[in-house]
């Protein structure tokens, strides 16, 4: 209980910013929310402290230690073989069932057949998957693999272009994000962290990351593939973002739907373990007890906290981005960057991450400075984003110069913080990003450039908001690598400045 109320009470300093700026702004003309808007958003913002608490300790408890225990123990197999295939059946399972990703299909329903894309994103982050293997296995730099994809990517962007499907490039670059959601990335990164560990050489803290970035990329080649076939009309119909009336009844029929849609996810994760369990780990009851109520906390959290943002924070948040839309494009974009740094967080996946940066690396990456960086990439971001929306222009004048920076970055920095970096990118793009900055940046185009736009100019938010914690996070390590280059230069200048009795005397 004591573990729990802790995380309670790190889930409310979380959440009360992006809190209290919504009740601010209804106090203000600006913003016209009525009362049945304002007590729905209530219960979904106690319904997201919970949420967040009880899924943060789930994490702690069940899915960092199964990721980790399964991939340990398919290490310990010594058969690459059956690590890559367990591997690809694991990452397609589980983004399949990745609610962030339903969420996903369902609003580009009327662009692209909802169940392909579910399954060639599911396709793309499993065969990616087996790539962040092996390049743990072989001990291969993470910057040299992502820009041998990144080229590959941007290929088939331009060749999406030319074909005349251009719209459909912000949401394939958007899949990429929503992809690694809550689910799958306290697992994914505790699997690195075990192959590492067996596998531990004196790059095994490196090692132990990227293994989130590259399952990104599969998502973007899958959808850009599809684009380049598809032939559909490329209208979007915008979806009812209406607060019922009926604000118990709004809440009970969602949350018996998200059961449903979490259970899917946790119980394809909880089968595959323990078939692990049976053929190979062999955990004795006490773990196996500790994972069961670190699964039973996951479960009840995630379904709290979607349910929570879904129909608390989804509606008003296209509310806001419609009605500030109309003020004044300033104000709309410094909104903006603020709602980036609160919804960050309020990410739930962010905290998990930060907590495994910080022990993996020893205390080099610190849970601030993370947070810090991640705080000021994704405000940025979501303040390009809204620049985007009021001048409408392609995602592509930010996306190839912002992944070619980061790209060059990873040459300069120390690889640890590379890594680091681009699985910040995926797990920064999660449920509150999609659930709230999404329909803000949809409100906001509906109300600048119609609704015959949002394709082409509200998505791209979640891709941007990914991409930003590239370049931020790298940007710390090449000012840690300055630090210390001025530190020896202090260094070598004091022994240089010393006389021979000074140097005596030292030894």
């Amino acid at each position: 209980m004591k573990e729990l109320k802790a995380k309670i009470v790190e889930a409310l300093y979380s959440a009360l910013p992006i809190t209290a700026i919504v009740y601010l702004l209804a106090l203000t003309p600006f913003v016209d929310l009525s009362k049945v808007e304002l007590v729905t958003f209530s219960l979904g913002a106690v319904m997201l402290v919970l949420g967040i608490g009880l899924f943060s300790l789930g994490a702690d408890l069940a899915m960092t230690p199964m990721g980790a225990q399964v991939g340990s123990g398919l290490s310990r197999q010594k058969k690459l073989g059956l690590l890559l295939s367990v591997c690809f059946v694991l990452g397609m399972l589980i983004t399949i069932a990745e609610p962030d990703l339903q969420v996903l299909a369902n609003q580009v329903s009327a662009v692209m057949n909802g169940t392909i894309l579910i399954y060639a994103v599911g396709t793309g982050v499993g065969a990616f998957l087996m790539v962040a293997i092996l390049k743990i296995v072989f001990r291969k730099q993470l910057a040299q693999i992502l820009m041998l994809f990144y080229m590959l990517l941007f290929a088939l962007a331009l060749l999406l272009v030319v074909n005349g499907n251009a719209p459909l490039l912000p949401m394939a670059f958007d899949s990429g994000g929503v992809t690694t959601g809550p689910i799958t990335v306290p697992f994914i990164m505790a699997l690195g962290v075990g192959i590492s560990k067996v596998l531990g050489d004196h790059r095994s803290k490196d090692n132990s990351f990227g293994l989130v970035s590259l399952c990104s990329v599969g998502p973007i080649l899958a959808v850009l593939v599809l684009g380049i076939f598809s032939s559909n009309d490329l209208s979007y119909a915008v979806p009812d973002y209406t607060v019922s009336e009926d604000v118990i009844g709004a809440f009970a029929h969602t949350f018996g739907h998200t059961c449903k849609e979490v259970a899917i996810a946790l119980g394809l994760i909880v089968v595959f373990f323990l078939i692990c369990q049976v053929l190979f780990l062999k955990l004795g009851r006490r773990h196996l007890h500790r994972i069961g109520v670190g699964v039973i906390f996951t479960y009840i959290g995630l379904v709290i906290f979607l349910t929570g943002v879904n129909v608390g924070f989804m509606p008003i948040g296209y509310k806001l981005g419609y009605e500030l839309s109309v003020m004044n494009d300033s104000f709309l974009v410094i909104f903006g960057i603020l709602m980036g740094v609160l919804c960050v967080l309020a990410e739930p996946a962010i905290h998990v991450l930060n907590a495994q940066v910080e022990d993996v690396t020893g205390g080099l990456v610190k849970k601030s400075s993370m947070m810090l960086g991640l705080c000021v990439g994704v405000g940025a971001a979501i303040g390009l984003s809204m620049i985007r929306i009021i001048c409408d222009f392609s995602l592509v004048y930010y996306v190839i110069p912002g992944y070619f920076i980061s790209l060059a970055l990873s040459l300069f920095v120390p690889p640890v913080y590379s890594a680091i970096a681009f699985d910040s990118g995926g797990v920064a793009s999660g449920p509150m990003t999609s659930g709230f900055i999404l329909p803000f940046a949809v409100g906001a185009c509906v109300s600048l450039q119609g609704a015959e736009a949002v394709l082409r100019d509200a998505f791209g938010v979640v891709a941007l908001v990914a991409m930003a914690p590239l370049i931020t996070i790298q940007l710390l390590g090449f000012r840690g690598i300055i630090a210390e280059k001025r530190a020896e230069k202090r260094a070598m200048k004091r022994i240089l400045d010393a006389d021979d009795q000074q140097i005596i005397n030292f030894l």
